[in-house]
């Protein structure tokens, strides 16, 4: 996607490396990073380096192809398995990142003994998941625009845009094929506290493709609901369940009540390797439960040009900080997947399950 007129991926491989988007420099500053070893993109995700559920997919993905790549051939195996459990465990919710690090580590066992063919394979299937990543948020774009044609006022909540996967987004792609077929679309952003991916991530990047938007906080997002200026909810996912209930961004529940009670059509958008069939229903989803600090605290650029971090709370104040919410599938007008847009139910999501 676009950054001062240049496209983008927001992760990839070169040279043995993966490469990224440092995020948590934005808006006030763009840089890539470079993760020479499988700990060190192991250690990007954890403390959001890269952060989104395509993004950790994809880089989940490819650093187990960096881990085959370092590999000995003596152990091998046992290797490339210690380093996907490393991976695994960096988040816990998103399921995306367990479908990029098993569809490297079928790749990579696919070939047995050897071992020379297994690297190659790791680096096919890495970068073979992080194109279809991409892909199929371009076609959730396309499925997607036409609800905005007749409802071009959408709200959004966190970052589910082009930064949050390889390229393009979930939530975001619809606004941004709409744009592109002439469709008048503009966002609301909620700011997502405690890490503002709304008003740091979303906002930015809606700027870069010249859509207009605002930012909100985010308890004012039920007030302008009510007030009849949104016409449509579209949000990202996590982990949909195999009932249709959806895992997202700490708020996302809030939204979707909000916009039930006021008619308001919410939408989910996700690829299809988000949905988690083994997963029954959102109370069987693991929520991340990150340092308090993020709420006790806040990073920020002063005047005089310094990232900087303040506390905002009394210094005898605990927090606690859910990264995590779960949407039932009953306040959920639809799921957008590369696949179609199906209903937030059972039989919705098995016939789009991959």
């Amino acid at each position: 996607m676009n950054v001062d007129g240049k496209a983008f991926r927001t992760v990839w491989w070169e040279a043995d490396h993966v490469r990224m988007i440092d995020q948590p420099l934005l808006p006030h500053q763009f840089r890539i990073v470079d993760m020479a070893t499988h700990r060190d993109t192991a250690k990007a995700i954890r403390i959001m380096t890269v952060r989104g559920a395509g993004a950790i997919g994809a880089t989940g993905a490819l650093g187990l192809a960096q881990a085959a790549v370092e590999a000995d051939d003596r152990d091998f195996h046992s290797f490339v398995g210690a380093a996907a459990n490393l991976l695994r465990g960096t988040r816990p919710t998103a399921q995306n990142l367990f479908a990029g690090v098993d569809a490297v580590l079928r790749a990579i066992e696919a070939e047995g003994s050897h071992v020379a063919r297994a690297r190659a394979a790791a680096i096919a299937a890495a970068n073979a998941f992080a194109d279809d990543d991409a892909a199929s948020c371009r076609r959730i774009g396309e499925l997607g625009a036409p609800l905005l044609a007749e409802r071009p006022r959408m709200s959004t909540h966190c970052n589910a845009g082009w930064l949050a996967f390889v390229d393009w987004g979930s939530a975001l792609s619809p606004v941004y094929a709409a744009r592109r077929a002439g469709i008048d679309a503009s966002v609301l952003v909620d700011e997502t506290r405690p890490r503002q991916q709304g008003s740091q991530l979303t906002a930015w990047e809606l700027g870069q493709e010249g859509v207009p938007h605002r930012i909100i906080a985010d308890n004012a997002t039920g007030h302008f609901m009510a007030r009849g200026e949104v016409d449509i909810c579209i949000v990202g996912s996590d982990r949909i369940a195999a009932n249709g209930d959806v895992a997202n961004k700490i708020g996302t529940y809030t939204s979707a009540l909000a916009a039930a009670a006021n008619g308001i059509p919410f939408y989910v958008a996700a690829p299809t390797t988000t949905i988690a069939m083994h997963t029954v229903s959102g109370a069987d989803i693991p929520i991340e439960e990150r340092d308090e600090d993020e709420v006790l605290y806040v990073w920020g650029w002063s005047d005089e040009g310094r990232f900087v971090r303040v506390r905002t709370a009394p210094v005898t104040s605990r927090a606690r900080n859910p990264a995590f919410d779960v949407t039932p599938a009953a306040l959920i007008a639809g799921i957008i997947t590369e696949r179609g847009i199906v209903a937030a139910s059972p039989a919705g999501i098995a016939s789009v399950a991959r």
